[in-house]
């Protein structure tokens, strides 16, 4: 499913974020998060089987489904995400080697920042749609307000210690489109394989307003 970054970050309220740590629970995890309503969907690289969760997932959901990576640091991770079949990509920060990378790629990247310095300058590389990463402790949402009156031409997703509490304050801020979250995928949840509650909580986040 080919969608840019403006189009991803409209399809639901929540981004999930996933840390997969063993490739069996890949396939059920993104079933429960999608059932609950939750269509893109995440996968961080921080662990050994996290590409091949990613192929595992890209094949067994729904043409609906958006699955990407996170974690993006280097062009080298850039390009095995996109061989993994992601659809899209998301990094904590930037370097002007991954920005290069970025820019030569057909699938798109939703580049993190933490100051207004770093936006301004993936808003001189063409780069509308940022991750404002990691949101509560920099600044929460009166940091993202803040950007928005110089910036109001960049969109966020804040990521990074939300939970279900605070994303409808960042999703009232007219800069913000969606929010990036774990908690509706804990690690406890996870590790003793309680589907119903993932899809659940997946279902409460589906619904929250912005």
């Amino acid at each position: 499913m080919a969608l840019s970054i403006d189009k991803i970050v409209q399809v639901a309220p929540v981004i999930p974020v996933m840390v997969v740590e063993r490739l069996e629970d890949a396939v059920p995890l993104a079933q429960a998060l999608y059932n609950g309503g939750l269509k893109v969907l995440e996968i961080t690289l921080r662990t050994p089987v996290a590409l091949d969760a990613i192929r595992a997932m890209v094949d067994a959901l729904p043409d609906d489904a958006v699955i990407g990576a996170g974690t993006i640091v280097t062009p080298d991770d850039l390009k095995k995400a996109v061989e993994a079949g992601s659809t899209f990509l998301v990094s904590p920060g930037t370097t002007a080697e991954l920005i290069e990378a970025a820019k030569a790629s057909d699938v798109p990247l939703l580049p993190g920042i933490a100051t207004p310095s770093e936006a301004m300058n993936l808003l001189a590389h063409g780069f509308t749609h940022m991750k404002f990463f990691p949101a509560e402790s920099a600044g929460g949402v009166s940091m993202v307000k803040s950007i928005g009156g110089p910036l109001p031409q960049i969109t966020f997703c804040p990521t990074g210690g939300i939970n279900l509490a605070k994303a409808p304050e960042y999703l009232s801020l007219p800069n913000v489109a969606c929010v990036g979250g774990t908690w509706m995928a804990p690690k406890n949840l996870i590790a003793e394989k309680r589907w119903d509650e993932i899809e659940k909580l997946a279902r409460e986040a589906a619904q929250l307003e912005r």
